[in-house]
């Protein structure tokens, strides 16, 4: 095995381990941490791939926009942060097994459509900026611009939810 290949391993495994730690961890905050990793490990695999734009937007934009939205969000909505023992319910052995019916499904969806493919990562345009940006903006277009107004009414909406508690006089818990 190579080293890239042997690195190449080490994030997956790293990505995979510190995702599990995202839905596991009980406090808010830490998962969000978690999250930064998750999305790190996910960038080295894209950059040991040879898509070096790639890796650097999910650097910038998940990493860094992304994620502090996140944060952002929970302290303006004032979300309780620590462990709230009064709302773990008795289910996580069945939504144990349906998470891992769905990884199987989607795994074997994945090596069925796509397990005879394969990328040649030698070529100068696979992670160019140039071919992303006929990518996006050729081809796909317009869900790139749906997926922005998305986000844009996703936000703004939890702008409004979380000011219109807050200037109506009530007392938040």
């Amino acid at each position: 095995m190579s080293v890239v290949g042997l690195l190449f391993l080490l994030m997956g495994a790293m990505a995979v381990g510190s995702a599990l730690l995202v839905v596991t961890t009980a406090r808010l905050v830490h998962s969000a941490l978690w999250l930064v990793v998750t999305l790190g490990a996910l960038a080295g695999c894209y950059l040991l791939l040879g898509a070096e734009f790639v890796a650097w937007v999910q650097i910038l934009i998940y990493v860094g926009a992304v994620v502090v939205l996140l944060l952002f969000a929970l302290m303006l909505t004032r979300a309780p942060t620590g462990v709230q023992t009064g709302l773990t319910t008795g289910n996580r052995v069945v939504a144990a097994a349906t998470a891992g019916v769905v990884g199987l499904v989607l795994v074997t969806v994945v090596v069925a459509g796509f397990g005879g493919a394969r990328v040649s990562v030698d070529e100068e345009s696979v992670g160019s900026a140039t071919s992303m940006g006929d990518a996006i903006f050729r081809h796909w277009v317009l869900p790139f611009e749906v997926l922005s107004v998305l986000l844009l009414a996703a936000l703004v909406g939890a702008i409004v939810l979380s000011r219109g508690r807050a200037s109506s006089g009530e007392e938040t818990p």
